[in-house]
């Protein structure tokens, strides 16, 4: 381990980096594959805990080409990307499994969708608390600060932890 609370495990040369290796971030986030000088260099794969991973050909630390795979297994294209678009709004889960019988819409990606604490919105890597502006990953954990940008799409756009009665109401009149 080393000062920085990142870690290598593989081969060295010279004192440095270089071979096949595992290097964790101290964020949890890791590169395996190869490296060359220190640094990503030919096949290697980037790990990120809980969200997803990105399959790349490096060289000295920059990637060549590469793809990103979500934790669920959706792979993002860049050209004729459907998933989750004014023409199709299903959920990854709902192409790979069907849709769910009428009345029963699924609102997240994942079925029985999490519950969100009160007052609070999921953003879709964590729980955002609007009074705060802290947004914590899905074990309450501090994850980052949410500027006005961020703030305002995810009020727009969001689910909420909290009922609200919104349209016309009702009302029998005696």
């Amino acid at each position: 381990m080393e000062i920085t609370g990142s870690e290598y495990r593989g081969d060295e040369k010279n004192g440095r980096m270089e071979g096949e290796g595992c290097y964790t971030f101290c964020t949890g986030s890791r590169y395996e594959g190869t490296l060359k000088d220190g640094l990503p260099h030919g096949q290697g794969t980037m790990h990120f805990p809980g969200r997803g991973k990105y399959q790349a050909t490096w060289e000295n630390g920059r990637v060549v080409e590469g793809t990103y795979i979500f934790a669920d297994g959706l792979v993002y294209a860049e050209d004729g990307w459907s998933y989750c678009t004014g023409d199709d709004r299903r959920f990854y889960t709902e192409i790979c499994n069907g849709l769910k019988p009428a009345g029963r819409s699924q609102l997240t990606n994942i079925d029985p969708p999490r519950e969100i604490p009160p007052g609070c919105y999921d953003c879709g890597d964590g729980f955002y608390d609007p009074g705060t502006r802290v947004v914590s990953d899905y074990n309450h954990e501090f994850l980052r600060n949410a500027d006005d940008d961020e703030h305002d799409w995810i009020v727009r756009n969001c689910r909420k932890g909290w009922d609200e009665n919104v349209g016309v109401r009702i009302v029998d009149e005696q």
